[in-house]
């Protein structure tokens, strides 16, 4: 049952900050989720994954990638459930985001999960020069996170037009403009729709309230800036974040990230 965990600051674009495969899975509960974004999928027997009420049978080459912090569990839901596993980490992490089309629960069917499967495969084997080859390992990251791109349920998104007229250019509007002082009325007002409406469309593709989400890109950007930009303050990334208010920041980075922002920055 081999796992490997990362033993070097995350200075390369992307980054596996935990690793295995051929897991014997037991029970697991995270009632504040997991701080990177994390991956499961099964290689033999089959599991039960719930997210925020919702539950995914894992059957074997199936697999579920989840957002930071959100909460889940799993079980098995077999005699013997074996699992292959990731955590992702690095300097531009928050573009994840992005790349598995703004979800924080995407499922992987078998076809791709065996193509996750070969990739995993070859990087177990090559782990001892991995760990020290950081620019390869951040190669081998990648090519892993671009599996997530275009999964059937982020092409069920792009042809969903509740998506597309109303989400999607709410989402664009956060991620262009998430240093400004964004508020879920003005959000709404620009698609034309009304606060409740939107917040509930967030809730059905998402997963996630606009707020939360809103949060979660401005954390994001700032745990970027905080170690592409070590001589910025404190103060400047907050400001550079959306938030006025410095206090307000600390405490939301803390909620998120479970630490202070220059308590990241010395670990990172």
């Amino acid at each position: 049952m081999p796992i490997h965990f990362r033993n070097t600051p995350a200075n390369e674009p992307f980054l596996f900050d935990s690793i295995g495969n051929r897991w014997s899975q037991d029970f697991v509960r995270r009632r504040e989720g997991y701080p990177l974004y994390h991956y499961l999928q099964t290689e033999s027997g089959r599991g039960i994954v719930k997210v925020r009420g919702e539950s995914y049978v894992l059957n074997e080459g199936e697999g579920l990638l989840t957002a930071p912090f959100t909460p889940h569990s799993y079980t098995k839901d077999s005699p013997e459930w074996t699992t292959l596993f990731a955590a992702f980490t690095g300097r531009i992490d928050s573009s994840i985001l992005s790349i598995t089309g703004y979800q924080s629960i995407l499922f992987i069917d078998r076809e791709r999960g065996l193509k996750i499967k070969e990739l995993v495969d070859e990087i177990m084997e090559r782990w001892e020069t991995l760990s020290t080859d950081t620019f390869s390992q951040s190669i081998y990251c990648y090519r892993m996170l671009m599996n997530f791109t275009d999964s059937a349920l982020n092409r069920a998104l792009s042809d969903d037009p509740l998506y597309v007229r109303y989400v999607e250019p709410v989402i664009k509007e956060i991620e262009s403009h998430y240093d400004a002082e964004l508020t879920l009325q003005e959000l709404s007002r620009m698609v034309y729709v009304t606060p409740q409406y939107l917040s509930r469309l967030f809730r059905r593709f998402l997963s996630c309230s606009v707020y939360e989400y809103l949060t979660s890109c401005r954390i994001n950007h700032a745990r970027e800036l905080l170690i592409m930009h070590p001589h910025l303050k404190v103060q400047q990334i907050a400001g550079q974040c959306g938030y006025s208010d410095v206090s307000h920041f600390i405490a939301m980075f803390r909620k998120i990230t479970g630490i202070t922002p220059l308590e990241y920055r010395k670990i990172n």
